[in-house]
C-alpha cells in the first residue's frame, strides 16, 4: 500500500488532550470523522490509521499541476512560490571573505568566500538587492614589517608576477630577522604609513593593488566576484572620529592601565566590556577591524536594510560586542545586523603540504579530480578535461563544505569529496550532465500537452512529490541563511 500524502492526527484537533484519551478512542473519532469526509476533485482517497484520517491526492491532478508550474516557471520555479509574497524585498550588504594582503589565505577564507557567496546569489533569486564587499586586511603593524622586508629581500618582477607568493615570501624572511632593529625599523615604517608619507604609501599601495589584481583572478575560478573591495585602511580616519562619538555619547571609559573600554555589562559594573582603545591612543581591532567606523560608513552609503558578516565562529563575540555598542551608540538598525559564523575544517592539505594559498587548493582539487577522469572508464572524450575538472572538482568542495550545519566543525578528505558515488558534488555534476544530454538526446523544446497518466508509478510520482516541495526548501534557506536543506533537497531529487 502507498503512503498517503497528508495525514490529520486526531489528538491534535480533540477538546480533551488528557492522557487517558485511549488509543482505541482515538481510532474509533477517525473512523467516525473520516465516514463524514467525501472524495472530490482534488482528494481521490481517505483511509484512517492509528488515530489519523489519510487523505491521497489525485496522483494525475499532482503530475498535471507540478509539470505546468515547471514549464510555465522555468528556471524561475520555487522562486514564485506564494510562500515568499509576505517577504519584503531588501537591500543587502553581505561581507565576505576577507584575506590579510600578504598573509596564508587558510581554509577559513574559503569557507567565508563560498559561504557568502551562496548567501548572495540566494538573496538575488529571490529578488533582493544585494552589495557584495570584501573587506581586506591591509593595514597594521604587519605592514611595517612588510615594507622593512620588501626593501631588504623585495623584487619588483616576482611582486607582479605573483605578489601574494612573493609578499608571503618576504613575510617569513623578515621574521626570521626579529631582532630589535628589524622591529625598531617596522614601527617607523608603519608610522611613516599612518603619517602619509609618500614613499612608504606608495610602496603599500603596489601591494594592495597587486594583490587585489591576483586575489580577483582567483575569486573568478571560484564563480565569484564583489561590488566592493574595502579595508581596514579606509578607516584610518573615521576610527578616530568613532572614538569621539563614543566619548561625546559618554560610552568610552578609561581604564588605571589609560585603554578605552566601552561598559557593555546589565548593572553597568563593567563586568563585561570591549576594549576600543590601546592605551597609547591607536585603535584596535574592534574601532578599525571589523569596525564600528565601516559599519557606520556603509550603512549611510547603502541604507541597506540587513548587514551580514561571514566568518569563522571564533570571532561570535567579537560582533556581539560590535552589535551591542552600535546600539549604545544609538543606531537602531543594528538590531538588522548578522554574523553568519562558520566550523573550522580540519586537515585540508595539498600533496604540497600545508595549505597556503587558495589557488593552491584550486589547482590541487583539478589535478586529483582530471586523475579520477583519467582512471574512470565512463569518462567521455572532452574539448576540454582541465575545465571540467575544474568545475567538477569546486562542485565537490562546495557540497562537502555544505552538507553539514555551518557551525559545525568538519574534517575535510580530499577522497571522500572527490568520490564519484554517492551524497557527493561529483555525482550530482554526473546526474546533471546525464539529465543535460537526454534533453539533447531528446530535444527540450516547450511541451503543451503532456499525457500525465504515463506518470503514474511510485518512482514518477515520489519525483513529482519532491519537486514540489521545493519552495519550502528555499524559504528555509532564505530564512536561516543555511545552505544544507537546499543541498540535501538536490541529493534527494
Amino acid at each position: 500500500r502507498h503512503v498517503a500524502d497528508f495525514q490529520l492526527s486526531i489528538a491534535s484537533i480533540t477538546e480533551d488532550s488528557s492522557s487517558d484519551c485511549l488509543a482505541q478512542d482515538l481510532q474509533l473519532r477517525a473512523q467516525k470523522l473520516a465516514e463524514k469526509l467525501k472524495c472530490d476533485a482534488v482528494v481521490s482517497e481517505i483511509s484512517t490509521g492509528p488515530g489519523t484520517v489519510n487523505f491521497t491526492i489525485n496522483r494525475e491532478l499532482l503530475a498535471k499541476t507540478v509539470l505546468q508550474q515547471v514549464l510555465k516557471d522555468g528556471s524561475e520555479y520555487g522562486i514564485k512560490s506564494e510562500l515568499f509574497s509576505t517577504v519584503p524585498i531588501q537591500k543587502a550588504v553581505i561581507e565576505f571573505s576577507s584575506p590579510n594582503i600578504a598573509k596564508k589565505f587558510h581554509i577559513g577564507h574559503l569557507r567565508s568566500t563560498i559561504i557568502g557567496n551562496f548567501i548572495a546569489n540566494l538573496k538575488v533569486a529571490l529578488g533582493h538587492e544585494v552589495t557584495r564587499v570584501n573587506y581586506l586586511g591591509d593595514w597594521g603593524m604587519q605592514f611595517g614589517l612588510l615594507g622593512v622586508g620588501f626593501q631588504q629581500f623585495g623584487n619588483k618582477e616576482k611582486l607582479k608576477s605573483s605578489p601574494l607568493q612573493h609578499l608571503f615570501e618576504v613575510y617569513v624572511q623578515i621574521n626570521k630577522a626579529e631582532d630589535e632593529n628589524t622591529k625598531k625599523l617596522a614601527k617607523d615604517f608603519f608610522r611613516k604609513m599612518e603619517q602619509h608619507d609618500e614613499q612608504t604609501l606608495a610602496l603599500w599601495k603596489q601591494f594592495r593593488g597587486f594583490s587585489i589584481e591576483e586575489y580577483t583572478r582567483i575569486y573568478k575560478r571560484l564563480g565569484v566576484h564583489f561590488d566592493e573591495y574595502s579595508g581596514e585602511s579606509f578607516y584610518q580616519e573615521k576610527s578616530q572620529e568613532v572614538l569621539k562619538m563614543l566619548e561625546d555619547k559618554g560610552l568610552l571609559q578609561k581604564t588605571i592601565e589609560g585603554t578605552g573600554v566601552v561598559d557593555l555589562s546589565e548593572k553597568k559594573d563593567l563586568s563585561l566590556f570591549s576594549t576600543v582603545m590601546r592605551s597609547d591612543g591607536t585603535s584596535l581591532y574592534i574601532t578599525r577591524q571589523v569596525n564600528l567606523a565601516a559599519a557606520i560608513d556603509r550603512m549611510s552609503k547603502h541604507s541597506c536594510d540587513t548587514m551580514i558578516y561571514v566568518t569563522d565562529k571564533t570571532q561570535s563575540t567579537h560582533f556581539q560586542h560590535l552589535f551591542q555598542i552600535l546600539k549604545l551608540m544609538g543606531y537602531d538598525w543594528a538590531e538588522r545586523c548578522q554574523h553568519v559564523s562558520f566550523g573550522l575544517v580540519q586537515g585540508m592539505k595539498t600533496r604540497r603540504g600545508e595549505v597556503i594559498f587558495l589557488e593552491d587548493v584550486l589547482d590541487e582539487v583539478r589535478s586529483r579530480m582530471l586523475q579520477n577522469m583519467a582512471s574512470a572508464k565512463t569518462t567521455k572524450e572532452l574539448e576540454d578535461p582541465t575545465e571540467t575538472a575544474e568545475k567538477v572538482g569546486l562542485a565537490a568542495l562546495i557540497i562537502q563544505d555544505f552538507r553539514g550545519l555551518l557551525s559545525s566543525d568538519y574534517q575535510f578528505s580530499w577522497d571522500r569529496a572527490l568520490q564519484s558515488r554517492g551524497d557527493t558534488g561529483v555525482f550530482l555534476q554526473y546526474t546533471h550532465a546525464r539529465l543535460h544530454s537526454l534533453e539533447q538526446m531528446h530535444g527540450n523544446e516547450q511541451l503543451s500537452d503532456v499525457n500525465v497518466a504515463c506518470l503514474q508509478e511510485p518512482d514518477a510520482i515520489s519525483v513529482l512529490q519532491h519537486l514540489l516541495r521545493y519552495d519550502e526548501v528555499l524559504y528555509r534557506s532564505s530564512q536561516d541563511l543555511q545552505p544544507k536543506h537546499i543541498v540535501s533537497y538536490l541529493l534527494t531529487l
